[in-house]
């Protein structure tokens, strides 16, 4: 995210689109010359912009965009595209602990047809293990409350270990992240994740993996 004062938009190096920030990923140099994601945008030196695909990650490492761009000799691992996608996982997870202190966040099947009831859901967020049967139920409900027109998004990111983990629970299968400030945040970094995966445009209502749609 830009600073203030800093550009809200950068060139893609890989494509050369002009986008927003945040539709971008900024890369500098670790004094090793070796090419690392700097995700929260702080590090200090020079920094080549990419399209936050890992499409447009692969792209530019194999057409040595980095070298270019740093104009000198630097390395970028062909594991660098894992290396992105784990640093935005984790800050989705840590995203995620954070909404659940904030009390924006519940977790099991009750609870979240609850919240969905209740109205004020984000976001549902199932297991990428959870079953079929549970999603489609709380898909149901969903929709039979989607009645002013609104939409909510449906994020299958995480494996329920990776949930559980996070929220410091057990058996995390199915959630509902709510209204607020950190509800929003997490829901920013979790679509994030996903357009960095390509999933953001697949549809969750039948069980997909890795999907994050509106339902």
């Amino acid at each position: 995210m830009a600073k203030k004062n800093e550009p809200t938009e950068r060139s893609c190096a890989v494509t050369r689109d002009v986008l927003p920030v945040d539709d971008l990923l900024r890369f500098v140099l670790a004094p090793d010359n070796t090419v690392v994601v700097d995700v929260k945008g702080t590090l200090p030196g020079r920094g080549v912009w990419v399209t936050a695909t890992r499409e447009k990650v692969e792209e530019a490492i194999k057409k040595r965009v980095f070298a270019r761009g740093f104009k000198e000799q630097v390395t970028a691992e062909e594991g660098l595209a894992d290396q992105v996608e784990k640093v935005l996982e984790q800050k989705a997870l840590g995203a995620l602990s954070i909404s659940r202190k904030a009390g924006e966040l519940v977790t099991g099947f009750t609870k979240t047809e609850s919240a969905l009831r209740s109205g004020g859901v984000l976001a549902l967020l199932h297991a990428t293990d959870a079953s079929d049967d549970g999603v489609k139920k709380l898909a149901a409900i969903a929709a039979s409350m989607n009645t002013n027109g609104g939409t909510r998004a449906v994020l299958r990111l995480f494996t329920s270990a990776q949930m559980n983990l996070a929220l410091g629970r057990d058996n995390v299968i199915h959630a509902a992240l709510l209204a607020g400030q950190a509800g929003r945040n997490c829901l920013n970094q979790a679509q994030r994740l996903a357009r960095f995966r390509g999933t953001s445009n697949q549809s969750d209502v039948a069980g997909s993996k890795g999907a994050v749609a509106q339902d």
